[in-house]
């Protein structure tokens, strides 16, 4: 992996998990029938549709399903937004899905239950040092994961997801393309070692993740030997090759339903658990181990961001149409070219 050299990354002003925690407001989940029933009547009133990522609450998956919305991965949040006739988008999930929701669909008012969630990925990735690094390597084409800000895709070649990632490398290591990924280092070590492609990695990494311990999981899998271990590719490379099954969070959920095993040791977030059991209703699944030990963890296997997502914040959003995502527009129509390619080279696979 090249780490970058010279360049500070933003780690002082990253918000430690607790504090994300303590300053976002408890979610009461009760009178839930309640809420979904006046959340239906607003996004009528509104023309609207919610877009949910599989890290949000159930609650929030729940009444997006039901109400003709989306629930799935950062690539099938973004093409069934740019897909709907709605005046309004509702996304539920970090700050660059509203961005990307409003790159592609400029002319929707693109809102957020909160503005506050945000992505270790993108808060370590900030554009004026992105742009230092790009420019040591101008013969390279800069990559850049969706996890990032819409000024971060601006000035990319590329922007793509995990559950494409691999083809997309492939693709360009097959034309000989010199290649600059950013911002997820484990995700970037995944792709380089399955594609041998030549990349100049940024060094940042999903809080997340990152959590997952290969020796953990060893321990974990020993006492269920009948288990299939799936994991994430943001996840550390000594995780990864512990796995039965690689993907992104759409593919596991197949590889879920698809493997004989029904026992199913899971590395990611483990909101996905909703809609993996919905797709597997008779299979076991367990919780990869994270380096943290009773409260002490970090992330405790769930984006802390995500879990600011819920109905309350979601009728008040609603009801107020407060949280915007605004982008400049000159900024917009740059991060459309290399958003827009993502999803055209993923309708060609």
């Amino acid at each position: 992996m090249n780490k970058i050299n010279n360049i500070k990354l933003p780690n002082e002003s990253f918000p430690k998990t607790i504090d994300i925690l303590n300053s976002s407001p408890v979610y009461d989940a009760k009178n839930k029938d309640a809420k979904i029933d006046l959340i239906k009547k607003l996004l009528k009133e509104k023309d609207a549709k919610i877009i949910a990522h599989y890290y949000t609450h159930e609650d929030v998956q729940e009444v997006a399903e039901i109400t003709g919305g989306n629930v799935s991965d950062s690539l099938e949040m973004a093409k069934f937004g740019a897909s709907q006739s709605s005046k309004m988008l509702i996304v539920a999930g970090v700050r660059f899905m509203g961005e990307t929701a409003k790159i592609l669909n400029p002319e929707k008012k693109i809102l957020m239950p909160t503005l506050d969630a945000e992505c270790s990925l993108d808060l370590n990735c900030p554009a004026p040092n992105l742009l230092e690094f790009r420019n040591l390597y101008p013969d390279r084409e800069l990559v850049v994961y969706a996890n990032t800000s819409a000024e971060v895709k601006a000035m990319a070649d590329w922007v793509v997801t995990s559950s494409i990632a691999v083809k997309l490398i492939e693709y360009l290591n097959d034309r000989n393309t010199k290649i600059i990924w950013a911002p997820d280092k484990h995700l970037g070590n995944y792709l380089n070692e399955k594609t041998k492609a030549d990349m100049k990695l940024w060094d940042a990494s999903c809080i997340v993740h990152e959590e997952f311990k290969a020796s953990s999981l060893l321990k974990l899998k020993e006492k269920n030997p009948d288990a299939a271990i799936l994991v994430h590719p943001e996840s550390p490379i000594e995780v990864i090759k512990l796995a039965d099954v690689v993907g992104s969070t759409s593919q596991l959920i197949e590889a879920c339903k698809n493997l004989p095993n029904q026992k199913m040791i899971v590395a990611t977030d483990n909101r996905i658990f909703y809609k993996m059991q919905k797709a597997a209703p008779n299979k076991m699944l367990i919780e990869a181990p994270t380096g943290g030990k009773g409260a002490t963890c970090i992330s405790c296997a769930h984006c802390p961001w995500m879990a600011m997502n819920n109905l309350d914040n979601l009728i008040e959003t609603l009801m107020k149409e407060k949280n915007e995502i605004n982008i400049d527009e000159e900024i917009r129509k740059k991060a459309f070219i290399s958003t827009n390619k993502m999803i055209d080279f993923a309708k060609n696979l």
